[in-house]
């Protein structure tokens, strides 16, 4: 973490006045432009080598952790790897598979429901569009840009938990709907960030903003935050609240990218 914290509330934006809409925007660009310094490895936690690969996971990942999908998926991809074998499968057999992420029964019913879609509407292969994507049975927007952003390089935002905590919590919105969240925190930025700044944020809030415990005194933007102070702000206790590779522990992906410079997450079922 080295001088992470290490320029603290002292340089925080000063209350006051209200923000006016011009400072709020360059405020959160530069959060941006900070977390990429932060994070030059961000990018998604999902374990996968092609665009149905990809769309299967985030479906599974709703209502739980990437790192139990990306623990589940192996055996699942490794027995169904195209459209046409999962949309033709058993579906008791689906569901053992993918118990583990939980609510196995409606994500066997959505995950066998796309895929079947895919093999009779497009192929069997995974569309690049929006509004194809959210055609699907069990995709959102969420789902999809998650798969256009990463998969065909489609700029997108992801609102996810993590995302509508953190945009709250910096004054980006004060929206509460995803799809109004996603349509002002596009007008802030320019498409091209999107994608990456979904990461970034999402990243940021898995790591050190987390829900109840932010982790303010280690936090390499607290400078910039107006909620700062939430959580914790000695920086050595803040220090012991850093998850994955910011606290030396695995991250979410058993595959992760070349550049991350934590180690792999254990697959399921492994020990030490």
């Amino acid at each position: 973490m080295g001088e992470q914290g290490s320029r603290g509330p002292s340089r925080r934006r000063k209350t006051g006045k209200p923000e006016s809409r011009l400072a709020m925007v360059r405020r959160a660009r530069r959060i941006n432009r900070e977390l990429a310094e932060v994070y030059p490895y961000a990018h998604p936690e999902l374990d996968f080598e092609n665009p149905f690969q990809l769309l299967v996971a985030t479906v599974l990942s709703a209502q739980t952790t990437d790192l139990r999908v990306n623990q589940t998926t192996p055996a699942l991809f490794a027995a169904y790897p195209t459209p046409e074998d999962l949309a033709s499968a058993v579906p008791e057999e689906v569901e053992e598979l993918i118990r583990p992420t939980g609510f196995f029964r409606a994500k066997t019913k959505s995950i066998m429901g796309l895929s079947a879609a895919l093999r009779d509407d497009f192929g069997g292969e995974v569309p690049g569009r929006l509004q194809d994507l959210v055609a699907l049975p069990g995709v959102g927007r969420k789902t999809a840009f998650v798969v256009l952003g990463n998969a065909f390089g489609v700029p997108g935002i992801t609102v996810d938990t993590h995302f509508m905590r953190l945009v709250r919590r910096w004054k980006w919105t004060e929206q509460e709907d995803p799809a109004r969240i996603e349509a002002e925190i596009a007008g802030i930025f320019p498409k091209s960030e999107w994608t990456m700044l979904s990461h970034r944020v999402i990243f940021h809030g898995r790591r050190i903003c987390h829900a109840r415990r932010p982790a303010c005194g280690a936090c390499p933007i607290a400078h910039l935050c107006p909620s700062y102070g939430e959580g914790e702000t000695d920086p050595d206790k803040a220090r012991k609240l850093l998850k994955y590779e910011l606290a030396g522990q695995p991250g979410q992906r058993l595959k992760p990218p070349a550049d991350y410079p934590g180690t792999p997450a254990p697959a399921l079922g492994a020990t030490g």
